[in-house]
């Protein structure tokens, strides 16, 4: 089932960043960036070191919403991973789906472009066929700030495809800039679905929180191709689904 334009949805994994993301953790600590490649669907992941960020409205960030259609981005609060996770490099591309999958239901086509028109159902199950899962609300915005407390982790042009640059289509992964943790993409391109119910946040700090047990939609993040520069933002959240 295809999901209505502009919302063109792909994962990053959690082994992590299928782009829906994928995770698997660990107890090592990073001091550079430090990748590998999964042989089950070739993608290359990245580590992202335990920490504490403040998750939510950057600061001195006048986009910020909080308009609970629009996603809730409010209060800020700290949130500390406890343990570092793989993730993906890049958003997951057409090439991998296909290997995985034996299918691609994307619109736009290239073996390099990311795959698009995924249900959050779908990507649950690519991420479980490598041995991956999708990454949480929290983890997810860690990873695409790369450290950065910013509303971006670089200039907007340099880091993301949106409607001011994209041409209206979607690109090949990693034509833009990385963030400090080597994740491409994390802003732009096409959204990216996470593991969480969508749900309110609370100004208590947290310590790995996975969202709310239940819910109605799921959540996702980044932006896309199709939108501007308001969505092109680390903290922005929307909600979205079933049955997408």
């Amino acid at each position: 089932m295809k999901v209505p334009q502009p919302f063109v949805l792909q994962m990053l994994l959690v082994v992590v960043f299928c782009s829906w993301s994928f995770v698997s953790y660990s107890s090592q600590e990073q001091t550079t960036v430090k990748t590998k490649v999964n042989a089950k669907d070739g993608l290359t992941y990245v580590w992202i070191p335990a920490g504490t960020f403040q998750m939510g409205c950057s600061t001195d960030d006048p986009a910020c919403h909080s308009n609970a259609i629009m996603g809730v981005e409010e209060p800020s609060h700290s949130v500390t991973i406890t343990r570092g996770f793989w993730i993906g490099q890049t958003e997951v591309t057409q090439a991998a789906y296909k290997k995985v999958e034996g299918a691609d239901p994307s619109d736009f086509k290239g073996d390099q472009v990311p795959v698009e028109l995924v249900s959050w159902d779908e990507a649950v199950a690519y991420c479980g066929k490598v041995e991956m899962r999708l990454p949480t609300e929290a983890e997810w915005e860690y990873a695409a700030r790369g450290g950065s407390p910013a509303a971006r982790y670089g200039p907007l042009d340099s880091i993301a495809w949106y409607d001011g640059n994209s041409g209206n289509k979607t690109h090949e992964v990693a034509q833009k800039a990385a963030n400090d943790y080597g994740v491409y993409d994390a802003l732009g391109n096409v959204w990216e679905w996470v593991a969480d119910w969508f749900g309110p946040y609370a100004a208590a700090a947290a310590v790995d929180p996975t969202g709310p047990a239940s819910g109605t939609y799921r959540v996702i993040r980044g932006g896309s191709w199709h939108l501007g520069a308001t969505f092109a933002r680390v903290s922005f959240r929307l909600r979205y689904g079933p049955p997408f």
